[in-house]
């Protein structure tokens, strides 16, 4: 089985808005509606989890109902006080309604990236050939400066070596649940992306190079930069 677990647990305190970014509606849809779309589109997903803040699980079933034809791939479920906590509530899902096999796959992916591409979530379960998880990548184009007060310049490392983290990372779901129950939980705390949990135990993680668009929707001009991709995929 192949499940993608979409993250969508914050508050959105950088958007200034009076509900959760992802649930902000972009060009007539919510946000979160429009990364869902994305995977339901992928036919290696057979199961569609998506793990929002707790008070809002009814909201996104209803959000669900209204937008999407058929939900049955879907399973709305509260989700953890941050990312990672998120990810470890859909792998509990997970398990107490399919088990877990060796041979199962979990793509997760953050909620406020809508952009994503169904090439992105496919070479992501293809590497996994080679690796325990992979994330999906971008290269660095500005120069990177290092500062330990924020004050002055003590290095500037080499950007042809650098990329950005961007999601899917994708995942054998055995071999995260077992970083999981591994890790300490401030260790797992402290790390801001899923991947981290494998780099921690010297597993490895291989790198797919993604497209530009495929953005996070965190601050208003944001949204505005998702209006414009909306805009042009429409030509």
């Amino acid at each position: 089985m192949i499940y993608g677990a979409i993250v969508a647990g914050g508050t959105g305190s950088r958007m200034g808005a009076d509900i959760p970014k992802q649930f902000l509606p972009l060009c007539g849809k919510p946000v979160i509606i429009r990364t869902a779309e994305r995977f339901l589109d992928c036919p290696e997903i057979d199961i569609l989890y998506i793990g929002v803040h707790v008070g809002w699980t009814e909201q996104l079933s209803e959000m669900c109902r209204k937008f999407i034809p058929d939900t049955r791939k879907i399973r709305v479920i509260a989700g953890g006080s941050d990312r990672n906590a998120t990810v470890l509530r859909i792998i509990e899902a997970i398990r107490g309604e399919h088990g877990i096999s060796d041979d199962d796959i979990i793509v997760t992916h953050d909620g406020v990236r809508p952009f994503v591409t169904v090439r992105e979530i496919e070479q992501s379960i293809s590497a996994l050939d080679s690796f325990d998880g992979v994330t999906v990548c971008a290269p660095v184009k500005d120069t990177i400066l290092c500062s330990e007060d924020g004050r002055g310049i003590d290095s500037v490392p080499d950007r042809s070596k650098l990329f950005r983290t961007l999601t899917p990372q994708t995942f054998w779901l055995s071999v995260l649940s077992d970083a999981f129950e591994r890790l300490p939980h401030e260790t797992v705390s402290r790390l801001t992306d899923t991947a981290g949990l494998l780099r921690e135990l010297g597993k490895p993680v291989g790198l797919v190079q993604g497209g530009e668009y495929n953005i996070k929707l965190t601050t208003p001009i944001d949204m505005k930069l998702g209006e414009l991709i909306l805009a042009q995929e429409d030509i």
